[in-house]
C-alpha cells in the first residue's frame, strides 16, 4: 500500500468517526449539542482537522442524512421483500418507515427537518436520497391506482408517513393507535 493510499484510508476513517460521533451525540442529546468543539473533543482531534473534512455542522448534518437515507432504504427493502403481496409490502413499508423514524430521531431530523445543505427532488440530488425515495416507490408505485403517477402517489404517501412520524414523536398522537393509523392509511390510499 502506498503512502497516498494509507492517507486516503486514514482520512476516510476520520470522516466516518466524525459522522458516527455526531450522530451518537445528536441521538443522545439532540442536534443543539453537536458543535465542532464538542466533536473535536470527543474524537480527540483538533477543530482544524474536523474542518478539513467538513466546513461546519451543516455539512455534518448532510453526511448523517446521507448515511441515514441508505440505512432507511435498506430497511424498507428488507421489510418489503419479506412481505406477501402488494398490500403486505405497503404495510411493511409504512411500519418500517415509522419504526426507523422513532428509533433514529436525530437521523430522521437530519434527513427531513434540518438543513444539511442537500438538494432534494432535483437532478443533483445525491444518490442515497434518490435511492431512499426509490425504495418507497418500488412498493408504492404498484398500488398508486389507474391514472395516478406512481412518483406523485409515493410523495403523497410519504408525506402522510412523515406527518404520522412527526406528530407521534411530538406527542400529538396516541401511540397505542399507531397500528390502526397504518391500516387506515393503507386501506384509504393504496389501491390493492
Amino acid at each position: 500500500m502506498s503512502v497516498q493510499e494509507r492517507k486516503q484510508r486514514e482520512r476516510a476513517e476520520r470522516e466516518r468517526l466524525i459522522v458516527a460521533t455526531a450522530r451518537e451525540l445528536a441521538e443522545q442529546q439532540g442536534w443543539d449539542a453537536v458543535t465542532t468543539r464538542r466533536l473535536a473533543e470527543r474524537i480527540e482531534y483538533s477543530q482544524p482537522v474536523l474542518y478539513s473534512h467538513f466546513r461546519g455542522k451543516r455539512e455534518i448534518i448532510g453526511a448523517v442524512a446521507l448515511e441515514g437515507a441508505a440505512e432507511m432504504a435498506a430497511a424498507v427493502r428488507a421489510a418489503t421483500s419479506a412481505a406477501d403481496g402488494p398490500r403486505g409490502r405497503v404495510v411493511a413499508l409504512a411500519r418500517t418507515y415509522l419504526d426507523f423514524a422513532a428509533r433514529n430521531p436525530a437521523v430522521y431530523d437530519a434527513l427531513f427537518q434540518l438543513d444539511g445543505g442537500l438538494p432534494y427532488a432535483r437532478e443533483d440530488t445525491p444518490e442515497p436520497l434518490k435511492d431512499a425515495f426509490a425504495a418507497l416507490l418500488e412498493s408504492l408505485g404498484e398500488v398508486a391506482g389507474d391514472g395516478v403517477h406512481p412518483a406523485l402517489f409515493t410523495e403523497v404517501f410519504w408525506a402522510s408517513l412523515h406527518g404520522l412520524a412527526t406528530l407521534t414523536r411530538a406527542g400529538r398522537l396516541l401511540p397505542e393507535d399507531a397500528a390502526r393509523r397504518v391500516e387506515l392509511l393503507v386501506d384509504r390510499l393504496a389501491v390493492v
